[in-house]
């Protein structure tokens, strides 16, 4: 079991975005010192739902500030950036992390962020898989051209190469997709790549993500060993407390307030109806849902999450009660008292 945090920066009412910030920062440090394995950072961008808009920039100074755990985006957004510019972040905190580093990825949504940084709709609604493609091919190929109909440029030199890590280690960064439909399913298994699945999502429609994604894996004609190993991500909320009701109280009381913010100030690019969950009755499904309680508890639940998915890596976002000392003594009970229970 692979126990990792999922940290969004998020800014609560009252609090400024650079107390977010240091917030994200010190949880991602204790994991580290908690022996968690993986710290998930979110990008968003003009919104105070999460106030990191470069998860890979962030991702870089916490690997500099940590020694052993890996740093993640979850996820770096394609349709905002380029793909070789991108590619060519990932390949510098691979091999200057020791390979420490895992790049994920997602299409986002159709915010007015598409209209910000010029992508438009055409990139949110047609034009992921292939900046998934050219990404890929940077992280593998000593020379990229762009083919596409976005990106057209004649071949060029890749550098640094990600394959040219010291020592022992991966090739290239891991490369994980945000899957939340079908088609992202099916894409995600044809390039061989596990998926991060959303806090939204059960355990029974986790399950059949996975099982889409084996089987079109199959079809797609991916090695035996590629399909039964593939580490995805479950993605969920965690809040340990001595009693159930404790834990679901600290995040009652908080959640719903950062939700409503949040989620409100979401911009469309074309003006598309958008229908909001009810913060409080959100807050109280993720409750039951997730980790949330007691560490007998916590762990029962990530160890159900496993034996009815088979996804046995998980990114857990520790934040949910606003604060930042009680963040950090979530992430350490998380460390100290969950993670015994599941070895």
């Amino acid at each position: 079991m692979r126990v990792g945090t999922f940290v969004l920066a998020a800014q609560f009412p009252g609090q400024g975005q650079g107390e977010a910030l240091h917030r994200a920062v010190r949880s991602a440090v204790v994991a580290d010192e908690s022996g968690l394995d993986t710290v998930w950072l979110a990008e968003h961008h003009f919104v105070p739902y999460g106030v990191c808009p470069s998860a890979v920039t962030l991702a870089g100074l916490l690997l500099g500030r940590t020694r052993r755990i890996r740093v993640g985006t979850a996820v770096s957004v394609l349709p905002a950036q380029h793909p070789v510019v991108l590619g060519e972040q990932a390949a510098l905190l691979h091999l200057t992390s020791g390979g420490r580093f895992t790049l994920g990825v997602g299409r986002g949504g159709p915010w007015v962020d598409l209209e910000v940084f010029g992508g438009g709709l055409e990139a949110y609604e047609k034009g992921f898989p292939e900046s998934l493609d050219l990404l890929l091919d940077w992280l593998r190929e000593p020379r990229v051209a762009g083919r596409g109909e976005r990106y057209a440029f004649r071949e060029v030199a890749v550098v640094p190469r990600a394959d040219e890590l010291l020592g022992d280690g991966p090739d290239g960064p891991e490369v994980v997709v945000a899957c939340t439909s079908p088609k992202s399913v099916k894409l995600a298994a044809e390039k061989g790549l596990p998926m991060l699945l959303g806090m939204h999502c059960g355990d029974e429609e986790k399950a059949g993500m996975v099982a889409l994604w084996r089987s079109a894996a199959r079809e797609a004609g991916q090695p035996g060993d590629v399909v039964e190993g593939a580490a995805h991500v479950s993605a969920g909320v965690a809040q340990v407390a001595d009693r159930a009701e404790d834990a679901v109280e600290t995040l009652v009381k908080a959640m719903p307030g950062w939700l409503r913010q949040g989620l409100d100030a979401h911009v469309t690019v074309d003006g598309r109806h958008r229908v909001m969950r009810d913060p409080v009755a959100y807050t109280e499904y993720l409750c039951g849902l997730h980790p949330v309680g007691p560490p007998r508890l916590a762990a029962d639940r990530l160890a159900a999450t496993a034996e009815r998915t088979g996804i046995t890596r998980f990114a857990l976002m520790v934040e949910g009660s606003g604060d930042l000392a009680a963040t950090e003594d979530n992430v350490r009970r998380l460390g100290t008292d969950v993670l015994p229970l599941l070895e």
